[in-house]
Formats: C-alpha cells, structure tokens, sequence
C-alpha cells in the first residue's frame, strides 16, 4: 500500500526559496514514479514535475529553471523533494505528491494515471 504524506509548506516573499517534501511508503522496490501537482485557488490542478525510479525528472515549462525535483530512499521509505526557487505570487497554492507503481513517468497532464495521492501541503508567495 502507497502512502504520501507532504510537509515543509510555509508563507514565503517573492524571490525566495523553499524545499517541499513527500515521504513515500510502499514503493521502495520496483518501479515508480512520484510528481508534484499544485492547485491554486479556483484554478486546475497542474503538474509540476516528476521523477521516476531511476532518478529521471520531468519539470513543467512554467516552472523550468526555478523549480527541481529529487529523491532520497534510506529506511525503506523514499522522500521525494520539490525544490522552489525564485518563488513568484502566481506559484501560491496547495502543492500535492502522488505516485503511480508503474515504469516511468507519464506526461504531467496525466494527473488520472497516478493511483495515490497525498493531503497536500499549503505554499504561500506574497508578493
């Protein structure tokens, strides 16, 4: 059974940095891939970037160059970070991992493909 869980959200200015993390059970063997999604208020849910169980990365064009994705496996867990820089107001949203237990990663659009979500975690850019 995969179980994420988000942390590390927090109110930030524009400009600054801020590394989320997703601590992801159950998918230490195998093949997987873990992404990042974000919803805004009012808006869609939208792919961030992703990283599959070769450390191979998919990073959205809005966020390309700002925004890197990475992974940790010790314990039996795997943690999967978001790494946020050059934090802009329009990044503010609610930022939630998921997973999908399958040889790589889809395109990030494909948000149906992914079987577990996490609860998300709160990221605010005042400007």
């Amino acid at each position: 059974q995969v179980r994420l869980q988000e942390s590390g959200g927090d109110s930030v200015q524009a400009g600054g940095s801020l590394r989320v993390s997703c601590a992801a059970s159950g998918i230490s063997y195998g093949a997987y891939c873990v992404a990042w999604f974000r919803q805004g208020s009012g808006a869609e849910r939208e792919g961030v970037a992703s990283i599959d169980h070769y450390g191979r990365t998919d990073i959205a064009p809005s966020v390309a160059g700002r925004f890197t994705v990475s992974k940790d496996t010790g314990n039996g867990e795997n943690t999967v970070y978001l790494q946020m820089g050059s934090l802009k107001p329009d990044d503010t949203g609610m930022y939630f991992c998921a997973a999908r237990v399958k040889a790589g990663c889809p395109a990030l659009s494909r948000l149906s493909l992914f079987d577990s979500w996490g609860q998300g975690t709160r990221v605010t850019v005042s400007s």
